[in-house]
């Protein structure tokens, strides 16, 4: 996973422009997160699922009030499936190239991070953490 000020998903590729901060503000300010998950060869044909959610230092998701004036949870994800391409050596992991942007998020000064789970299973690795940066730094 990585952070970035833009990222896109073209072609099966993933392109990254302006990655790899873990800083920001204290402006909110749009981004991107760029995921490249390599799925096992065993584990091709197969059904899974993602998803990727903001927490604090303290481990809590992040939410914002939505028009309707209760808590939506900051995460994003979804359901995929990889296809093993004819003569690929086996044993070979397969890559599934993730991207999504979004608009400026107000958060407070602090540290967060993003966690993916796959198929419920979550990993010390698989986290994003950022610090948001307030006025006086």
């Amino acid at each position: 996973m990585l952070l970035a000020d833009y990222a896109v998903v073209s072609d099966g590729k993933l392109t990254i422009v302006g990655g790899g901060w873990s800083q920001t503000g204290p402006d909110p300010a749009t981004f991107g997160i760029g995921l490249l998950i390599q799925v096992p060869w065993d584990q091709a044909n197969t059904r899974h699922t993602f998803s990727v959610e903001l927490l604090d230092a303290d481990g809590s998701p992040i939410g914002f009030e939505d028009d309707e004036d209760s808590d939506q949870v900051v995460a994003f994800g979804g359901e995929f499936e990889v296809g093993r391409p004819p003569g690929l050596k086996p044993g070979t992991p397969l890559d599934f190239p993730v991207a999504v942007n979004s608009t400026p998020l107000p958060l407070e000064p602090g540290r967060y991070e993003w966690r993916l789970t796959i198929d419920g299973d979550a990993r010390s690795d698989w986290t994003l953490p950022f610090t948001v940066r307030g006025d006086e730094q």
